[in-house]
């Protein structure tokens, strides 16, 4: 695990040994040592931890398998985007509060957008609280949890807020993606249905997914 939050979530399991930090490519290489496969699998946005991991398997000589989440179906009448960037650019021009759950390594991607529009939903580690500071979100905005989160209380959320855009990463059922759509969908009866998964579709070696933003009916 790269960080210590990732440590305490995936906890402890017999016969499986957890490393807490992060490796250089050479670092991960020699750690693979005579290793028969290596497995990738990060968070779908890990762009540049699935590069050095798969450096490393090459280097090691060592089989390598991307395990991704499957696509989400999407509610209609969202937004897709290829990067934050590009919805932070769409959304500056649009009216209304910004729910972000795109990470707090996104921050700095809306700084065109003024601050007190943005609620960063971000982990409650001090790493993510610096780096909303330094984006000068008021702290008041600032929304320090970890998820996934329910349908409930998303929604309790928004409404709290006068969120009208969500916008957020495809994280699939793991990062409560289902949850967030039937919100801006209106309702957990909206939720879409699930999309057949092709077959090899969760052993994928592409690059990240899209963004996603949608406005809430209200605004």
């Amino acid at each position: 695990m790269a960080t210590p939050l990732g440590q305490e979530e995936q906890g402890s399991t017999p016969g499986v040994t957890v490393r807490c930090g992060r490796l250089l490519p050479d670092e991960m290489a020699a750690l693979l040592g005579d290793a028969a496969l290596c497995i990738d699998a990060t968070h779908p946005y890990a762009v540049e931890a699935t590069k050095n991991i798969k450096a490393a398997a090459e280097k090691a000589g060592v089989g390598y398998l991307r395990l991704l989440r499957p696509a989400s179906p999407l509610p209609e009448n969202c937004l897709v985007f290829e990067s934050a960037k590009q919805a932070a650019e769409a959304l500056a021009a649009k009216e209304g509060n910004l729910l972000l759950a795109t990470g707090a390594k996104e921050l700095a991607q809306f700084a065109a957008i003024p601050p007190e529009r943005l609620y960063p939903r971000v982990l409650p580690t001090l790493e993510s609280i610096a780096a909303c500071e330094a984006a000068n979100i008021p702290h008041r905005n600032i929304i320090a949890m970890q998820g996934p989160f329910s349908f409930a209380l998303n929604q309790a959320m928004m409404e709290q807020l006068h969120i009208c855009w969500l916008v957020t990463k495809d994280g699939g059922a793991a990062g409560g993606f289902d949850e967030k759509a039937a919100c801006s969908a209106g309702g957990p009866e909206k939720k879409p249905p699930p999309l057949p998964l092709p077959p090899g579709r969760s052993w994928w070696s592409s690059a990240a997914r899209p963004s996603r933003a949608r406005r809430l009916p209200r605004c």
